[in-house]
């Protein structure tokens, strides 16, 4: 029931932000030895069994036959949206340092909430509007240093800024997906369902034979994302079911100033594998610009009056 347990709720979400904001420090030093496709196939396939155990024990394992034939097509879209978002962020991380890739996927949640209004006929107010313009105003701070090679040439830089804003796009039609699947299905279920899925439609491109050519440092990175994925959306989905969530989203947001502070301590503990976030004033306040926008638009209504 939600509010019943605000502090776990926030407990829960606060477990998330920070799980996905060490996830693109981890996934950029497997990305060493394993290519995308292969690194996503294995966090599928891990966050399947896990959770696939955890759903049996609890006995509410997902009525397949209550699909129907829109929510088999619902459900193989979503699926779709959500691998291609795991790989495309994964592939991003071979051109971008972790802290660029986790402000720029912050575009997710909000493309999410503008593809909501048009899809499900929701109403945007007016907090929701402000912090769009929030978001995109920091972004535009955040990469003041690399604006003008974004914008006039096809370099690394841009090829990964492109992978990274395809990832938070194709991660709409999942979230789109599963507001649908919602209906029949908790939240747990479909995440199983679409695990399940992806890592059918990964195996023909996945190359598990990688894994031996790991060292312990990258194949401790592979084990921490595998993790990440079942705690990460799993903590999401129980924090959902435990407090509001527009201030679930709200906590959630602060990933990439986690990320940042991650990578400047890791880069002092292991300046060999790890480099610091090297941004100036005006990128660090981009990013907390970001983080301010994508709050707004969850919990803005609360400081803002809506529009008569």
């Amino acid at each position: 029931m939600i509010d019943r347990s605000p502090m776990i709720g926030f407990f829960l979400a606060m477990t998330t932000a920070v799980f996905w904001g060490a996830l693109p420090i981890a996934m950029k030093q497997a990305v060493e030895v394993m290519d995308p496709f292969t690194i996503v196939w294995y966090r599928f396939i891990v966050a399947a069994f896990g959770l696939g155990l955890f759903l049996m024990w609890r006995k509410k394992l997902p009525i397949i036959s209550n699909l129907g034939r829109m929510g088999c097509v619902v459900l193989i879209i979503g699926s779709l949206g959500l691998a291609g978002n795991f790989v495309l962020y994964n592939s991003s991380l071979k051109y971008l340092n972790s802290h660029v890739v986790q402000v720029l996927i912050q575009l997710a949640p909000v493309m999410l909430l503008v593809s909501s209004a048009w899809v499900f006929k929701e109403k945007l107010g007016r907090h929701q509007v402000v912090g769009v313009i929030a978001l995109i105003g920091g972004l535009i701070l955040f990469f003041n240093e690399r604006l003008i090679e974004l914008f006039t040439s096809f370099s690394g830089y841009t090829v990964g800024v492109s992978f990274a804003v395809t990832a938070a796009l194709v991660w709409v039609v999942y979230g789109l997906a599963q507001k649908w699947l919602l209906r029949q299905f908790s939240s747990a279920q479909i995440l199983l369902m679409i695990y399940v899925i992806c890592a059918v439609i990964l195996t023909p491109m996945a190359q598990p034979q990688q894994i031996f050519a790991m060292d312990n440092r990258q194949l401790g990175m592979l084990l921490f994302c595998c993790i990440n994925t079942l705690v990460g959306y799993g903590a999401f989905a129980e924090a959902m079911s435990r407090w509001q969530a527009s201030q679930v989203s709200a906590v959630i947001t602060l990933a990439p100033l986690f990320t940042i502070l991650f990578v400047d301590l890791a880069s002092l503990a292991w300046p060999q594998y790890v480099t610091t976030a090297s941004l100036n004033i005006w990128g660090y306040l981009g990013a907390i610009v970001v983080v301010g926008g994508a709050v707004c638009c969850a919990i803005g209504h609360k400081f803002i009056s809506p529009s008569k």
